[in-house]
């Protein structure tokens, strides 16, 4: 019997076997971005809770290993303008992160990028009353969005 290299994508292989517990503290936040930190985390350990093997905890003493992240910066840029008022339709927004993962065991760095960029475009509301409404639902599909591609980068060791 021959096996193929083939195996399920977001699974943690390239991880260490004896990596069983992650701890994810909150984030820092370089930014004035409120609460940004905040959201990036919550979504960073759910995410893991769901696409992965390994038990998530918010403190460092009680894991293998740790991932720890600093937002270090996030901008919006209008893309998309309304031709009849040419206010801005869609922006793009860029979170940038520095984030590390590694073993407490051994020290050993197992993910580490200085620089992760996260961007993603979001379609805006014309009228100013719900634009603030429409805010928070946004910086929450941001972060899930984020979260998803970090994750999927430190399971698969991009």
């Amino acid at each position: 019997m021959t096996a193929c290299g083939y195996r399920v994508g977001g699974q943690g292989a390239s991880l260490p076997t004896e990596i069983k517990v992650i701890a994810v503290p909150a984030f820092e936040n370089r930014t004035p971005w409120m609460r940004l930190e905040q959201r990036l985390t919550a979504a960073v350990m759910q995410e893991f809770i769901h696409r992965s093997r390994y038990r998530v905890v918010g403190k460092e003493q009680d894991a293998d290993a740790v991932l720890r992240g600093a937002v270090t910066s996030a901008t919006t840029t209008p893309v998309i303008f309304a031709p009849e008022t040419g206010r801005a339709s869609a922006v793009q927004v860029a979170v940038r992160v520095s984030v590390e993962l590694r073993d407490r065991r051994t020290r050993a760095t197992l993910y580490a990028n200085r620089d992760f960029v996260f961007r993603e475009q979001y379609e805006i509301s014309s009228d100013l009353d719900s634009f603030f409404e429409e805010r928070d639902p946004a910086l929450d599909r941001l972060a899930r969005d984020f979260a998803a591609s970090l994750v999927s980068a430190v399971l698969e060791n991009f």
